[in-house]
C-alpha cells in the first residue's frame, strides 16, 4: 500500500481521559491533548478509551489500550521505514 493511501485512512485511536466537563473530555494521545465528545459512553478521568472522528466510542481495559498502542507504534515504524 502506498503512503498516499495511508494518509486518507480513518482509524480510531487509543488515548487516556484526563478530564471531563459536561459531555466533553480532554483525551491524551501520547502527549497530544484533544477534546472529544464523551456523551456516547460513560467515561471518567483515567479511563483508556478509543476515539474516532472526535467521539469516544469505547472504554478499553489497560491491557487493550497497551496492546493497541503497541500496534500503532509498530505501524508508525513500518511507515517511517517505507518513507525515509
Amino acid at each position: 500500500m502506498e503512503c498516499s493511501q495511508w494518509e486518507n485512512m480513518c482509524v480510531a485511536l487509543p488515548g487516556r481521559v484526563l478530564s471531563i466537563k459536561e459531555n466533553k473530555a480532554v483525551v491524551d494521545f501520547q502527549g497530544n491533548q484533544v477534546t472529544a465528545e464523551a456523551g456516547l459512553v460513560k467515561v471518567k478521568p483515567g479511563d483508556r478509551v478509543l476515539v474516532h472522528a472526535g467521539c469516544i466510542l469505547q472504554v478499553l481495559s489497560e491491557e487493550e489500550g497497551d496492546r493497541m498502542q503497541e500496534l500503532f507504534d509498530e505501524l508508525e515504524e513500518v511507515m517511517a521505514d517505507e518513507n525515509p
